[in-house]
């Protein structure tokens, strides 16, 4: 049947369901460019304030998944599990978790994006390393699964190419943080990854797109229902993002936290996340493995060692230092009882981390260190922060960021929960 862009459209705005011919008309002509820009972005504003139901939105994923390829891993002999984070401030915790899982005889296929605005990339990240490539056919991700266990790499432009158009026509139409939209954009690459299960890692709080708890267990909810009803075992972890990860926010500089993970070491919330996240994916892929075992024995880092050879890099490669780097010292005396996600992540953008839009290019060694988390007590003027950036000149800006970023109080105190909640029904 042939429809009236303009028209469903209309109906949109106006609240009225669209039928599933409709919706799979209007991706289709949308992806090959009979249905303008101008009338997708006008839907997708209509849906971000009207919203899709169940069916809709179900079939709006299912149609963007059918503009592309599915992959197929069934010839591997290992069960898949892959896990997606919504995005945070020194959110490395793919580095580690990747390697991890398979050290314990997952086949871990990690499709990775790059960082946009205060939320770093995963390519980005591992771009530090000499050599590193993120680009991979298929044939050499199916060949790493089978031979390492793990692949942190680019999705292919083949995986629901719908999506990459509509993504990029949200960013600049202010349509970004709609629940349906965020869900289907997420879960029509994951299930047309074809991997057998999912682990989600929903960030929530002033790092995250989701700021309130109930936003982030509604999108948790929502995804944890269009994987089940694709076939793909889904479990959702909601997560604090209010304070960032770590003790790093950037690209090499987390791709060193990363590794000091892998080694036994790290922050203690990396290791935890880390370690929660490990645990659901192997009971996804139903293995019986202890992920804190195979880190303290080093399995874990044998892995990483392969997974980044077999790409190119060099595990024994120094990562790349800041020709610049600055400290900003603390306001006040006392115990640390907040940071600012987003201020950190801001400053670390501005320092040259991040990118303001797709393919801008980012530096390898940019990015922010801290030297005190929730619960440290510090005092007046003793270095909290360390600025790192080849560009002294985006150094003011990025300090800008950080002023009030911290808060502070008289008596100590611990962090709260890193695990707000964990989904398993829709």
């Amino acid at each position: 049947m042939s429809y009236d862009a303009v028209e469903l459209i209309r109906m949109k705005r106006d609240g009225d369901r669209l039928g599933d011919e409709a919706i799979e008309w209007l991706i289709r002509h949308y992806t090959d460019g009979d249905v303008t820009a101008e009338q997708m972005s006008a839907m997708a504003m209509a849906i971000f304030f009207r919203g899709l139901d169940l069916q809709e939105l179900s079939t709006w994923t299912n149609a963007m998944i059918a503009t592309g390829e599915r992959m197929d891993f069934s010839s591997l002999s290992r069960p898949t599990v892959d896990k997606h984070s919504t995005g945070g401030v020194g959110d490395k915790i793919t580095l580690p978790l990747a390697p991890l899982v398979a050290a314990c005889g997952a086949a871990v296929p990690q499709l990775s994006g790059r960082g946009l605005g205060h939320t770093g990339g995963t390519l980005d990240k591992l771009e530090a390393i000499p050599g590193w490539r993120a680009d991979l056919t298929n044939a050499e991700m199916l060949r790493q699964l089978e031979e390492v266990g793990a692949v942190i790499c680019a999705a292919g432009s083949g995986l629901a190419p719908a999506d990459k158009k509509l993504y990029a026509l949200r960013d600049v139409t202010g349509t970004v943080e709609s629940i349906p939209m965020i869900s289907a954009s997420i879960m029509s690459k994951k299930i047309a990854e074809g991997t057998a299960a999912l682990v989600l890692d929903v960030k929530t709080g002033a790092g995250a797109f989701m700021k309130s708890y109930d936003e982030s267990v509604a999108l948790a909810r929502t995804m944890v229902g269009l994987g089940q009803a694709a076939g793909v075992n889904t479990v959702a972890l909601v997560t604090d993002m209010n304070t960032p990860l770590g003790r790093s926010a950037g690209n090499g500089v987390e791709v060193a936290e990363s590794i000091e993970v892998l080694a036994g070491g790290g922050p203690s919330d990396v290791v935890e996340l880390t370690l929660a996240l490990a645990r659901e994916m192997l009971a996804c892929a139903g293995i019986d493995a202890d992920p804190e075992r195979a880190l303290a024995s080093g399995r874990a880092m044998d892995t990483w060692r392969a997974m980044i050879a077999a790409q190119g890099g060099d595990p024994d490669a120094p990562l790349p230092t800041a020709r610049h780097t600055e400290v900003v010292a603390a306001e006040a005396d006392g115990v640390i009882a907040g940071m600012d996600a987003m201020a950190v992540g801001l400053a670390a953008w501005r320092l040259g981390a991040g990118r303001a839009k797709q393919g801008d290019p980012v530096q390898a060694a940019a990015g922010v260190t801290w030297n005190a988390s929730i619960g440290d007590r510090v005092a007046k003027g003793q270095p909290l922060f360390t600025l790192h950036t080849d560009t002294p000149e985006r150094i003011d800006r990025a300090r800008e960021a950080l002023v009030d970023a911290v808060d502070y109080a008289d008596q100590p105190l611990e962090r709260g929960a890193l695990v707000l909640a964990r989904i398993d029904q829709p």
